[in-house]
């Protein structure tokens, strides 16, 4: 079954973030119930990669300014029928960024976060089913796409001024401690 890497993502997920029981529940109800959770046609939502990219030494995030929803928020999108989201993670970094290098740090998921997003158009109110994934910029040089009216290199701890949403800011919280438990430095050597 193609959901199937997303639901052994999902548990080994929820072993490291006994916390979040709730959120695992509904995220895993929601790919287990819709074969589709893929396809942005998909109405009442679809399941979205995301990428927490990191600037070469680990110190600071890329975030986009969003264009649609006018919010500071982490690269990612929609993965249009490809179950494989650490390869739609890279690829919507890559698109929305500009930047070319970039390393997957962990195969496993960093965060999910399920959030409303507001009808537009033709398009209904629905629901990404996001997931994160932790990745490194080979360099700090981007190129602003359509889909953002900015981007900006944003120190950890200045993150609040941008988004105070705590789904952006348990990422900062996570990353600490990724680096702390797999005994890896966040700096490339």
């Amino acid at each position: 079954m193609h959901r199937d890497p997303l639901l052994k993502l999902l548990e080994n997920y929820s072993r490291n973030h006994p916390e979040e029981t709730q959120i695992i529940s509904r995220y895993r109800e929601f790919v287990e119930n819709n074969p589709d959770c893929f396809k942005r046609s998909l109405k009442t939502g679809h399941v979205t990669a995301s990428a927490w990219l990191i600037n070469p030494d680990g110190t600071e995030v890329l975030l986009t300014h969003h264009r649609k929803l006018n919010l500071w928020i982490q690269l990612g999108g929609h993965v249009d029928g490809n179950p494989d989201l650490t390869v739609e993670a890279i690829r919507e970094a890559q698109e929305e960024s500009g930047i070319e290098t970039l390393e997957l740090v962990s195969k496993q998921l960093f965060d999910i976060d399920i959030h409303p997003i507001p009808a537009q158009g033709a398009e209904p109110a629905h629901f990404h089913y996001d997931a994160r994934f932790l990745i490194r910029a080979g360099s700090r040089r981007f190129r602003v796409s359509r889909e953002s009216r900015s981007l900006a290199w944003v120190p950890m701890n200045r993150l609040e001024g941008y988004n105070r949403e705590s789904s952006v800011l348990r990422m900062i919280c996570k990353q600490e401690k990724f680096f702390a438990n797999n005994d890896v430095d966040s700096r490339r050597d």
